[in-house]
């Protein structure tokens, strides 16, 4: 793997010019934290404006998780649970109409009527 540095003494984008989510979510958090973006995008070998990106692309995705109820495993569980409990519940209607019809001695099958 190879790593172009830059007159900074940082570490680049290394190959094909592309940083992994990891190295640009260091790069977000050290302007969320403070760092001049000139500094930071000089550093990474980065233009400002791709490194501006990143940052509002992040504090977007976290106002947009603020902004929705958080689907947690225990409410997942929940509905699916409730999913099945309804096909449950329509299947046991379906059987006991059918019982009732097995019991009156009428066809369970609404189809021709024999002549």
């Amino acid at each position: 793997m190879t790593t172009a540095t830059t007159d900074a003494g940082g570490v680049g984008p290394g190959r094909g010019g592309r940083m992994s989510r990891p190295r640009k979510l260091e790069a977000v958090l050290r302007l969320l934290r403070g760092e001049d973006l000139e500094l930071v995008s000089r550093a990474l070998g980065v233009t400002a404006a791709t490194l501006s990106g990143w940052r509002d692309a992040f504090l977007a995705a976290g106002e947009a998780t603020l902004a929705t109820r958080p689907g947690g495993g225990e409410e997942l569980e929940s509905g699916r649970l409730r999913a099945r409990l309804g096909e449950a519940l329509i299947e046991r209607d379906l059987l006991a109409e059918k019982v009732a019809a097995l019991e009156a001695g009428r066809p369970l099958a609404r189809g021709r009527r024999k002549p």
